[in-house]
């Protein structure tokens, strides 16, 4: 009797012990990051830190004189030690679950950026569903730094408009910390960031006086695409390059194409879904490639006169100058990824890998040179299923 007793006594006490938030941490002793820049100055990693106020934030009227994030920046030999650093500073430790976005400065991701996303994956408290983007011409700080005026906290504005831009423009593509690391590993295709500029002043950028107009005179645009081999910034691609080469690889949710009419003006054709197939085989011993998209979209404005949209010849005649239109698009694309930069960026690698591994195992190493002088051919399907409430512009109706 006296043992049970004394065994419950030792199991409650075990449940008493463990049913505790032993690690917890109190809201008032962190300091919780929305956004994290890295940068590099001589052979010091520079990180920035845009910590969220939660009193400002909470606020239901203005009046307040305080901005809604505070930047804290620091230099260290590793990038975990530039965060410790920074308690030096702040009275909180640093806490990163949060994080909605990773800024990497240019020239620290020129060379190289495998050092950091050690760190970024290695480290618990981290979850990697935060975006990466690449700051163009400026300091990731910098970028870090700029007040907005739609979202209160920075970090959360870059974060919506790169996924609003993703779904509803093209060019701009969303990546994670393990899509990005899965890419730099892999054999046969080349990692791809979207490019972030600061356009403006950052000393303004970062006072009120930046959100308290109607047109701020500090912005931040996502525009253009950071081209890697392996983990090194190698170049840019423009947005009508990086649209097309979303179109060959099937990111492509939803844009606008404006094509030429047949006579004069102009038409724009909202894309609503794509497909993509990526091939490469081996012929004569030297890779070909293939892309074959196939595109659904409807009519969206229609700027020209006497354009009939209720005949059927009509709407073919739009696909037909549609599918001319995006091939020539990936055609250049293909062009610059092969001749300017070698960097497969569409998987070419990787299909070759599948379809001939031992055909690859011998050319991998050299695989950009081989990219470089692969032919490619493109197809494209494109069907106009609507016209949109109406069927003929007014327009036609309109005298000149």
């Amino acid at each position: 009797m006296k043992r049970n007793i004394l065994i419950m006594i030792i199991l409650i006490s075990f449940l008493i012990i463990l049913s505790g938030c032993w690690n917890r941490r109190e809201l008032n002793e962190l300091a919780i990051v929305m956004g994290m820049g890295i940068d590099k100055s001589e052979d010091q990693f520079v990180v920035t830190a845009q910590v969220v106020i939660p009193g400002e934030i909470a606020k239901k009227g203005g009046g307040g004189g305080k901005t809604p994030v505070v930047v804290y920046q620091e230099k260290g030999e590793t990038i975990f030690q530039a965060i410790r650093k920074i308690t030096t500073e702040s009275p909180r430790k640093l806490y990163f679950a949060h994080q909605r976005i990773l800024v990497l400065g240019e020239e620290f991701a020129k060379e190289g950026i495998g050092k950091a996303l050690d760190f970024l994956s290695r480290d618990p408290e981290l979850r990697t569903d935060f975006y990466i983007v690449v700051a163009k011409d400026s300091k990731a700080g910098d970028v870090l730094k700029v007040l907005t005026q739609l979202e209160d906290i920075p970090a959360n504005q870059l974060f919506s408009s790169l996924e609003s831009a993703e779904k509803a423009w093209a060019p701009t593509v969303t990546v994670t910390l393990d899509k990005l690391i899965t890419d730099l590993v892999s054999d046969g295709i080349d990692p791809v960031l979207t490019g972030i500029t600061l356009k403006g002043d950052v000393k303004t950028g970062e006072t009120k006086q930046n959100i308290e107009v109607t047109s701020a005179p500090t912005i931040l645009k996502y525009n253009e695409m950071a081209l890697f081999n392996n983990d090194k910034l190698i170049g840019w691609l423009n947005d009508q390059d990086s649209r097309a080469v979303h179109y060959a690889t099937g990111k492509v949710k939803s844009t606008l194409g404006v094509i030429p009419c047949p006579k004069t003006g102009k038409i724009g054709i909202e894309v609503m879904r794509t497909k993509a197939d990526i091939k490469a085989k081996v012929k004569n011993g030297e890779p070909k490639g293939s892309i074959k998209v196939q595109i659904e979209g409807n009519v969206a404005d229609v700027e020209c006169r006497g354009l009939d949209l209720k005949k059927t010849k009509t709407i073919y005649d739009l696909e037909k100058i549609s599918e001319k239109d995006v091939k020539e698009s990936i055609q250049s694309a293909i062009e610059v990824t092969q001749k300017e930069f070698q960097s497969d960026v569409f998987g070419f690698g990787e299909a070759l890998h599948r379809s001939d591994p031992a055909y690859w195992k011998k050319v991998k190493k050299e695989w950009g040179q081989k990219f470089s002088e692969m032919p490619v051919t493109v197809e494209i399907d494109v069907k106009i299923r609507q016209t949109g409430t109406i069927g003929n512009s007014p327009l036609n109706e309109i005298e000149e």
